[in-house]
């Protein structure tokens, strides 16, 4: 029976064999034939690869050298630095204590005393300790001191205080640190101000630094002038409030409002609790004021 599925014509052998020989053929190919593609290579990608090279380098070296060690002042070892190099609480309190009285330890030895650290510990944190120079060489200090030869010095100079109100351009001028502009500001702040009542309103001019205000004070106070008129705040009209310097008019508007609704007021704590008031020119506004 199976006999006739094999029977073929002379033609379908002849396809049969080319059939086979085709597979075989294909069959070699693909064992003995690269099919992989050569890469593209670009010289940009060479450099890149070279970069990568140098970097993985660099990083090699970085972990591998060895860590920096970093001394310190251990007078001034706190709670976590403490904790860190092995140090129990009680330890760390006992030189926080001692710190607290103003003292300060100059060597391992006394470290070791004030903290009472096991000598193990120390050993391994006192090459850290870096302590100031002159604890070094104290005995040289000592040797070296000399008998101390009282000085004498010329007696300081007085400086008479002028009143700033009464103050000149030249004399303003005459102070380090003022010219021309300067000299100009404080005495037009003077003239807005209808005189000066505290010398802290000098820090409202624009232009003075500390350091000026400082030779200010050295060398001027606050002389109150003998025809000083101080403001009615009880009895002051809106037009005599606005024109206040420190008062703006809805400022001076919101007093006279409040006044008519509560009563006199007794004290500049009553006037700091208007809405808007400068309390930080408390001080100073008070002055210019009677109540």
């Amino acid at each position: 029976m199976l006999s006739q599925y094999f029977k073929f014509t002379s033609q379908q052998k002849t396809g049969i064999f080319l059939f086979l020989i085709i597979i075989i053929t294909l069959q070699l190919i693909y064992f003995f034939v690269d099919f992989n593609q050569n890469e593209k290579t670009f010289p940009e990608e060479t450099k890149w690869l070279a970069l990568q090279k140098e970097i993985d380098a660099a990083k090699e070296v970085k972990y591998t050298e060895k860590q920096k060690v970093y001394t310190f002042n251990p007078n001034f070892i706190s709670d976590y630095k403490g904790y860190k190099l092995g140090m129990s609480v009680e330890e760390i309190d006992r030189l926080l204590a001692f710190r607290k009285e103003n003292k300060y330890v100059n060597s391992a030895e006394e470290f070791q005393k004030v903290t009472k650290i096991s000598d193990s510990l120390l050993n391994v944190i006192a090459p850290l300790f870096k302590f100031p120079d002159w604890t070094q060489k104290k005995n040289e200090y000592k040797a070296d001191k000399k008998e101390y030869v009282q000085k004498t010095f010329p007696k300081r100079e007085t400086i008479i205080l002028k009143d700033i109100n009464q103050a000149s351009q030249e004399d303003l001028i005459a102070i380090y640190g003022i010219g021309d502009a300067l000299s100009s500001r404080i005495l037009k702040q003077k003239e807005i101000l209808g005189g000066f009542v505290s010398m802290e309103q000098l820090e409202d001019v624009w232009g003075l630094s500390p350091e000026v205000i400082a030779q200010l004070n050295s060398h001027f106070k606050v002389i109150m002038p003998s025809g000083f008129k101080k403001i009615a705040i009880n009895d002051a009209t809106l037009k005599e409030l606005s024109q206040f310097p420190y008062f703006k008019y809805s400022l001076a508007k919101q007093i006279v409002t409040y006044r008519s609704m509560n009563g006199n007021f007794n004290n500049i704590e009553d006037l700091i609790k208007i809405k808007g008031f400068p309390v930080e020119k408390a001080k100073i506004i008070s002055l210019y004021l009677e109540f």
